[in-house]
């Protein structure tokens, strides 16, 4: 399908925050936050339940309406409905509810965590593929050359010039560039592997990224002090946010836990009535004698309805210290939870000291290597001079052009690194990944 485009690096974060399979699992957990919210309000509603039951009773059974024995078939039907309402049950309902609220919040940001970690993954992978493609480049530059090295010797050695040694010495220098061409490509395409799967594209034949000539950022955040930019994550890191919620999560489980030693009031409603067709005492005749019979169904379920209502008391006394090892887990849980916020600090004022150091030792690398390049370069171009004119062997010729070979693929090693280690920093520093594209 969009296979076929070339795909920008917004175009990938897009993508991925729809299609990523990690964040959809992580979307499910949010869904099931907010179904375990519903539930949570949910106990506060009366419950309703409705009852009916029709039965035959064969041989000698008891009229219930008369409460005589009787040898008979007869049927009975019976219909309730019953209701109940907790009134206090120290306060459980109102916490879970406010519970439910929290790990709705604590989902979310464990989604915006998640679409973060993917977002960073996804430029990491773009880079990369950046990289092999720029490396493509330089490697098929350089087999280029020597091809025409070769070509050139050729002529040399079938003149008498020079010796057939330098033929098969850049003979080998070809074989060899094939043989790095051939590594560049393949580490082209299991980048794009990597990128596709990080989307969840199905044809990652053709899949392929917009061609861009991705210049080093000038970045104000590396001119601010490491305690600025520890400052500003802890305030926009979700990290942090996860951790501080975790802890009222489990505060609200403690009051959740220690709600059972309260007694609970509840209120119940029930309305009940049935009917038979057995023969009952129906009323007395003109001479005073009773009369028996079966009254209409729905006259018998309106004289025999009944209802009942009041108010349930519960006080807990002795439960073999359930109540009691709820609160002491919940208590434990709690310290853990604490020890756990108290790592999330340290882990995040290591991760921004150690993502600052990489991108200040990744820009020293880049800078190192563009110095490296210059100086390989011009050793290169007076090598090919002394070559040309026979003041240079082919050995020491080829150990010159692959150490400018070697310095024109580290000058872009080091710079890709160097892109990618200070989006990272920004990244802590609050910059969205998309924003600087």
């Amino acid at each position: 399908m969009a296979q076929s485009k070339k795909w920008t690096l917004e175009e990938c974060v897009d993508y991925a925050m729809k299609n990523n399979i990690s964040i959809k699992q992580t979307e499910l957990e949010l869904r099931t936050a907010d179904v375990d919210k519903k539930a949570a309000f949910g106990s506060f509603l009366p419950s309703v339940n409705a009852s009916a039951s029709h039965s035959w009773n064969i041989g000698l059974n008891q009229n219930i309406t008369t409460g005589l024995l009787e040898n008979q078939t007869t049927q009975f039907t019976s219909a309730g409905i019953n209701s109940s309402v907790d009134i206090y049950n120290g306060l459980q309902n109102q916490n879970r509810l406010r519970r439910a609220n929290l790990s709705k919040v604590a989902a979310q940001y464990q989604l915006d965590k998640m679409k973060d970690d993917v977002s960073l993954n996804i430029a990491n992978a773009y880079l990369q593929i950046l990289f092999n493609k720029e490396n493509i480049k330089v490697q098929k530059e350089q087999l280029s050359n020597n091809e025409k090295q070769e070509i050139r010797t050729t002529e040399l050695v079938n003149a008498g010039v020079v010796a057939r040694g330098d033929l098969l010495d850049i003979k080998a220098t070809v074989a060899a560039d094939k043989q790095r061409l051939v590594a560049a490509e393949n580490a082209l395409f299991l980048s794009k592997l990597s990128m596709v799967q990080l989307l969840q594209l199905d044809d990652y034949k053709d899949f392929d990224i917009a061609e861009e000539n991705v210049a080093v950022p000038l970045s104000t955040v590396m001119a601010q002090k490491p305690e600025d930019i520890i400052e500003k994550a802890k305030q926009s890191r979700v990290e942090l946010k996860i951790a501080n919620t975790n802890l009222e999560l489990a505060e609200k489980d403690i009051t959740i836990a220690k709600g059972a030693y309260q007694p609970s009031l509840a209120g119940f409603y029930s309305f009940d009535t049935r009917a038979s067709d057995s023969q009952s005492f129906i009323g007395l005749d003109e001479n005073g004698n009773p009369m028996l019979g079966t009254l209409p169904l729905f006259d018998q379920f309106s004289n025999n309805k009944g209802h009942s209502f009041g108010v349930r008391l519960s006080i807990p006394i002795l439960n073999g210290f359930v109540t009691k090892n709820n609160v002491e887990r919940s208590k434990i849980a709690l310290d853990r939870v604490k020890i756990a916020k108290q790592q999330a600090e340290l882990d995040l004022d290591r991760n921004v000291y150690n993502a600052i150091t990489d991108a200040k030792g990744a820009l020293n690398s880049y800078e190192s290597a563009q110095v490296a390049l210059e100086a390989r370069t011009e050793a290169f171009n007076y090598a090919k001079e002394k070559y040309a004119v026979g003041m240079m062997n082919s050995f020491d010729f080829n150990q010159a052009q692959t150490l400018y070979l070697n310095a024109q693929s580290e000058v872009l090693r080091t710079k890709y690194d160097y892109i990618f280690k200070l989006k990272l920093v920004e990244f802590y520093f609050g910059i969205p990944i998309k924003q600087n594209n």
